[in-house]
């Protein structure tokens, strides 16, 4: 399983990419995109896109399928709240993509930094659309009350896999608490759009997703993104299969007729990828 598909060819990075790393390491902020060894890196930079990762770039969950790295994080970074406004700024970006890692060392799980970011970005332009990628702050209902008393447009959680393999996949989350979350941003204010991801390619049957996406409707999530599942490394889960675009295609339409309104399915789909076109197409 280590020779890719050929429809995972991408195109060369120009310079914009270069332009945009030293950018991020300048101000001292984290992306996805880098940390999780995105494949639309270079695609998404060109196009001057990017998901910035906040709280740190050291996770201290084990998930065994993500390449960011994991241990003890470190302090907060104060300025990061200002200082991701200032790059999106600097970018002219419309639509603003935020995920974060796991901060199970934080009392709040990192919620009171997901909320400073969003005040600094509406601080500089009130028009500028935000979506939100939070872990599950341990349940902790409060945390999760902040972020959605920020008022983002878009707050998205991942289930990532079936319920079967959460224990091979995300030993330390719970199937049941991500989709209580998405039913709780939902009872706490109706106006914002849930959206949940998942990878395909680690095992799964059929029927499984299936029975994923009727959870997630059942919770009444708007969103849904499903990708192929890369490996980052020999250490992490291996790529038991790689599916034909024609099976995402298949998800996509599954999915649409089970009531999500925007359904985003193609080997190198990703949660945040092409956030911007989602958002709109909920939005028609």
């Amino acid at each position: 399983m280590n020779r890719l598909p050929p429809w995972f060819k991408q195109g060369l990075p120009n310079g914009l990419y270069q332009e945009r790393l030293n950018l991020f390491k300048d101000l001292t902020l984290n992306t996805v995109c880098q940390s999780a060894h995105c494949p639309n890196m270079g695609f998404c930079f060109k196009q001057g896109r990017a998901t910035f990762l906040i709280l740190g770039d050291i996770c201290t969950r084990n998930c065994r399928f993500c390449a960011v790295k994991k241990g003890n994080p470190q302090a907060l970074n104060l300025k990061e709240p200002s200082n991701l406004a200032k790059t999106i700024q600097r970018l002219n970006l419309n639509y603003v993509a935020i995920t974060s890692v796991t901060r199970d060392d934080l009392n709040d799980g990192g919620a009171s930094q997901f909320v400073r970011c969003v005040r600094e970005i509406s601080y500089l332009n009130a028009s500028k659309k935000i979506e939100l990628l939070i872990p599950d702050f341990q349940g902790k209902r409060d945390s999760l009350g902040m972020v959605i008393g920020s008022k983002p447009d878009v707050i998205c959680h991942n289930l990532e896999t079936v319920f079967r393999l959460y224990a091979k996949v995300r030993p330390k989350a719970n199937y049941a608490l991500s989709l209580k979350i998405l039913s709780q941003i939902k009872q706490m204010d109706k106006s914002i759009f849930t959206k949940s991801g998942i990878m395909l390619g680690l095992g799964e049957r059929e029927v499984e997703v299936i029975d994923l996406m009727q959870d997630l409707r059942q919770v009444n999530c708007d969103i849904l993104t499903i990708g192929q599942y890369l490996a980052p490394s020999k250490n992490h889960l291996p790529v038991e299969r790689f599916l034909l675009p024609e099976e995402f295609d298949k998800f996509k339409g599954l999915g649409l007729s089970l009531g999500f309104k925007c359904v985003q399915s193609a080997p190198l789909v990703r949660s945040s990828y092409m956030a911007q076109e989602t958002f709109r197409e909920c939005l028609i």
